[in-house]
């Protein structure tokens, strides 16, 4: 049996990693400036991290969600003093009672279950997403996502409205014209595969006011943006608001599959709402319980913050880069349109992983978020030596 051959790769293998390198086969050592798509978080290879897995799989590695699994609550304990979630303090938060924690194991599986679980809250059908969105890639994510050429038929359907990013009037105009059929907006604050376009406070202001006027749902889409990688555990807490459902994957488990959702109070379970075989699972929930404590114990928030500014302050002295755009440790650099070819010479001169969108026209940064200043100065330098 071969491979099914969907996927374009670099003709090398990587073998290794700790904190923000990793090595190939030969030995060779690369800067990560990529993470994988924005997956780790704490670093690869994280000492506390490993030895939390290791110690949960030699206990028990799997049961289901048919007995108690105390990890789980463990993690949301661990996931809302990380994230703030719920408490007095949380920007913009009104509603009384306890935020809710829904386990699963990727994005758009979080992405999915948020959809459905909007319609079953508000009884409608109509999903409000914008342009340049990416949410997934399973049957109503990839419907909500503005690429038609990852749309199957069977996919395809009319309930989807896409807007514009940052258009307030526009929005406006789609819940005039259907707010009493729309179930939820999602929106991601800053959109990465679109090439790090950052959504206005203006503009996720005006979803919040526009889904609280017409008795819709905000999904806030935080798979990429959000596990403390803009500077905020949200990207959307910038604009010192709050969504009703958080989606949430990549980076919360550090390279173990896993995603939830953080849903608020005044959704009602039942049983059999939702459900998943794996989502959830003893590991998972060591896994994610792990991550939240050393981004806590190591404030690895307030270095996204910090690291990001230096990186974008230095980015923006280098020639050949017409445009920086993010928030932290999530940055994307509009090149001239002479360069091309930039990320695989990046990789292959100077030994360095970068993430690109929009043809390889934006270069993407989503390093760990322990990242060091000095690593930072040296990725740089790497990409000096390449538009320079």
């Amino acid at each position: 049996m071969k491979m099914f051959d969907v996927y374009s790769v670099y003709d090398l293998s990587i073998v290794g990693g700790r904190g923000s390198w990793v090595w190939d086969e030969s030995g060779q050592r690369y800067l990560d400036m990529y993470g994988g798509h924005a997956v780790i978080s704490v670093g690869h290879s994280q000492r506390d991290y490993v030895e939390a897995v290791e110690r949960q799989l030699e206990q028990l590695g799997f049961y289901s969600n048919s007995v108690i699994i105390s990890g789980q609550a463990a993690f949301a304990e661990a996931l809302g003093e990380v994230s703030g979630l719920g408490s007095e303090d949380f920007s913009g938060s009104s509603e009384a009672g306890e935020w809710q924690l829904f386990m699963c194991n990727s994005g758009a599986e979080a992405n999915e279950n948020a959809l459905k679980l909007a319609s079953f809250h508000t009884g409608r059908r109509k999903i409000v997403s914008v342009r340049g969105a990416f949410h997934g890639r399973t049957s109503l994510a990839v419907a909500a996502t503005d690429n038609p050429s990852i749309v199957a038929p069977v996919n395809e359907c009319n309930n989807v409205i896409f807007s514009e990013l940052n258009d307030v009037a526009a929005l406006e105009r789609v819940f005039a014209e259907q707010g009493s059929e729309v179930a939820a907006v999602i929106v991601e604050a800053i959109q990465g595969v679109a090439g790090i376009r950052v959504a206005s406070d203006e503009f996720l202001r005006a979803v919040r006011r526009l889904c609280t006027a017409h008795n819709a749902v905000w999904i806030a889409d935080e798979i990429q943006c959000g596990c403390g990688r803009t500077g905020r555990y949200f990207a959307t807490q910038h604009a010192d608001i709050q969504a009703d459902i958080y989606t949430m994957a990549k980076g919360i488990g550090n390279g173990f599959p896993m995603g939830a959702l953080a849903i608020a109070p005044f959704f009602e379970p039942r049983k059999g709402m939702l459900g998943t075989t794996f989502g959830g699972n003893q590991l998972a929930s060591a896994a994610g319980t792990a991550v939240a404590r050393v981004m806590l114990r190591d404030r690895l928030i307030e270095n996204a913050a910090q690291v990001g500014e230096y990186l974008m302050t230095e980015l923006r002295k280098v020639q050949g880069i017409s445009e920086i755009r993010g928030r932290g440790l999530m940055i994307g650099l509009e090149l001239a349109p002479e360069f091309e070819g930039v990320a695989r010479r990046l990789l292959f001169e100077q030994k360095m992983f970068v993430g690109t969108a929009q043809g390889g026209r934006v270069i993407r940064l989503l390093p760990a978020l322990n990242i060091t200043q000095e690593e930072a100065f040296e990725a740089v330098e790497r990409i000096r030596k390449v538009l320079c």
